[in-house]
């Protein structure tokens, strides 16, 4: 390819919509140009990148062992409510009708559609295991898109699921899926960690996500430097600890203090000259099995993912003023455990350590003080429901503090059992002749996103610093000065021999100045740059790596041969 034929605009401003380094540099560098929010087009350089990452995790998904299909995006409503998800997934399931009146949604997942594919398909286990993936343009009505392809409403996943006809066979394929979703990061040069995850909206049993480090990653890593245990914020779990606080009172009578227009934590603890650690904050949780109070100390905050499985629940949501009322009589601000009837009580390990308690009193303007764990109150359940905090005590090793870092989702695989199979009807028929609903595993990576995050942990002030293996073009020819004659006949001999072998170099045929086409060079990331100017009059090329900014003069004889290491 020739610069001068490429559609690639290039801006030497950073666009003011732009919020992180992956969104404005690849606007820069003329990757990508937003239709609508959450919504972007994907130009020639760009698009060659997406090509790329989607290429190595379709060789390594075939190298697997899984097959390709592809599925529909139009997908009707009735197969999500089978399952139940139609009225589950909310606002961010882009709902149609036809013609007919008839509802669809936009996918953005497939469960439920590979799992119709395979009812109608499947029918023995001699047919299985088998893992169907696809790479397809998913949708999701974000509620606020932003970071340009790190959470758009349109976006390009691979997908994959697994059915199964035991669980050790399910243990067998998720161990191959995380190998290779290990090879696949791998390749393209990221670093990376592997974290314990909630499951969210998809469901299952288990599930790990695959993080890009970066210090720019949207989402926090909880890891132990001990025993090498890593996990998401959502379902990072907590060690046993000691509680900081004053002095037990075990024998302090319970006691009712008016605290006049004092509702949050800080409030309280300043007025009641309490440490934080010391309160009890009680938050009201509604569910479809009724209301629950949640208990967590008050430096910290309720995991709600932690509750919900705490609880079995399938829905959970804060109350609101009138249902908090009802339950503790009370107005926002003062609700606390004492007393509280008709309600199920769950309280973290660390409220349980609290030996000198404060708390709401069920009563406008009032707490408790003194307030004693099993003598005061009693919760119903005890159980880590509180998210993780740095230097909480490693809930493996229980030995390591934990350390946080920032990471980028970019996959996720989970072990899914029987959550749609069942809900489907769709069974196999084992040895016995006897009908069992698959157990079914899935295993997603976003195809953009990865491209995205390869960005926020590979720039410079000067621009991006692409893996090689994902870099739009690996090798840019520079002549110096179009309209020398040499220059472009060396240059042009040498791109011929580089293209005769490869696709991956570009050569700057512009008539632009040479500080413009290098800006634009390192804008855009090529990994190596080939500089023909002065140093032609002694038959040699400069070379310069992007990444670490070596640079050497090679014979111009020697330069193919030498640069199509960087190329293979």
């Amino acid at each position: 390819m020739k610069m001068s034929r490429l559609l690639a605009p290039t801006l030497r401003e950073d666009p003011g919509e732009a919020e992180v380094p992956s969104h404005r540099l690849m606007l820069r560098a003329g990757m990508i140009r937003k239709l609508a929010a959450g919504v972007y087009s994907f130009l020639p350089l760009g698009l060659r990148v997406l090509h790329k990452v989607a290429n190595i995790i379709r060789e390594e998904m075939d190298r697997a062992g899984a097959q390709e299909v592809f599925l529909p995006t139009l997908l009707p409503a009735e197969l999500w409510q089978e399952t139940g998800r139609w009225n589950i997934y909310g606002k961010e399931l882009f709902r149609i009708k036809d013609r007919h009146e008839r509802d669809f949604c936009l996918g953005p997942t497939h469960e439920e559609i590979i799992t119709d594919l395979v009812r109608n398909n499947l029918r023995s286990y001699r047919q299985l295991p088998i893992n169907l993936y696809q790479i397809q343009t998913k949708f999701r009505d974000e509620v606020r898109p932003r970071f340009g392809l790190m959470r758009g409403r349109e976006f390009m996943m691979k997908d994959a699921y697994s059915f199964h006809d035991s669980e050790g066979s399910l243990d067998k394929e998720y161990k191959n899926m995380f190998d290779t979703y290990c090879r696949i990061f791998e390749r393209m040069g990221l670093k990376y960690k592997v974290v314990e995850a909630d499951s969210g909206a998809i469901g299952g049993g288990f599930s790990q996500e695959f993080m890009v480090l970066a210090d720019t990653g949207e989402e926090e890593i909880f890891y132990c430097e001990h025993c090498g245990y890593a996990a998401s914020r959502e379902s990072a779990g907590v060690g046993k600890y000691k509680i900081e606080g004053g002095a037990a009172k075990i024998d302090a009578k319970m006691q009712e203090v008016a605290t006049p227009g004092k509702k949050t934590i800080d409030e309280v603890s300043e007025s009641l000259k309490l440490k934080p650690e010391q309160m009890i904050k009680t938050l009201i949780y509604e569910t479809e099995k009724g209301p629950v109070a949640a208990l967590v100390r008050g430096d910290h905050e309720v995991n709600e993912a932690k509750l919900k499985k705490v609880l079995g629940a399938e829905e959970i949501r804060l109350a609101d003023e009138k249902a908090i009322e009802k339950v503790t009589k009370a107005p926002v601000g003062f609700a606390g455990p004492v007393g509280l009837k008709g309600i199920k009580i769950v309280a973290d390990n660390a409220v349980a350590l609290i030996t000198d308690g404060a708390t709401g009193a069920n009563k406008a303007d009032h707490h408790l003080i003194h307030v004693i764990f099993e003598r005061d109150y009693k919760p119903d359940l005890i159980a880590d429901i509180r998210f993780a905090m740095h230097e909480d005590v490693c809930p493996k090793c229980e030995k390591g503090a934990m350390k946080v870092t920032r990471g980028i989702e970019v996959g996720h695989i989970f072990k899914l059992g029987t959550k749609y199979s069942a809900k489907m009807k769709a069974v196999y028929l084992d040895e016995g002749n006897t009908e069992k609903p698959y157990i079914m595993g899935c295993y997603g990576i976003g195809v953009g996103r990865t491209a995205a995050a390869a960005i926020e942990q590979c720039y410079d002030k000067d621009g991006i610093l692409w893996p090689t293996a994902i870099a739009p073009f690996v090798i840019d020819i520079v002549p110096a000065n179009t309209e020398d004659k040499e220059q472009m006949d060396a240059a042009d001999k040498l791109y011929n021999e580089l293209s005769a072998s490869s696709g991956q170099v570009i050569l700057d045929d512009r008539p632009e100045r040479i500080g413009v086409k290098l800006k634009d060079a390192d804008l855009i990331g090529f990994p190596v740059k080939v500089i023909i100017g002065k140093s032609l009059k002694e038959g040699k090329v400069e070379v310069k790596f992007r990444k670490t900014g070596e640079t050497k003069l090679v014979p111009l004889a020697d330069a193919a041969k030498e640069l199509s290491s960087h190329v293979r």
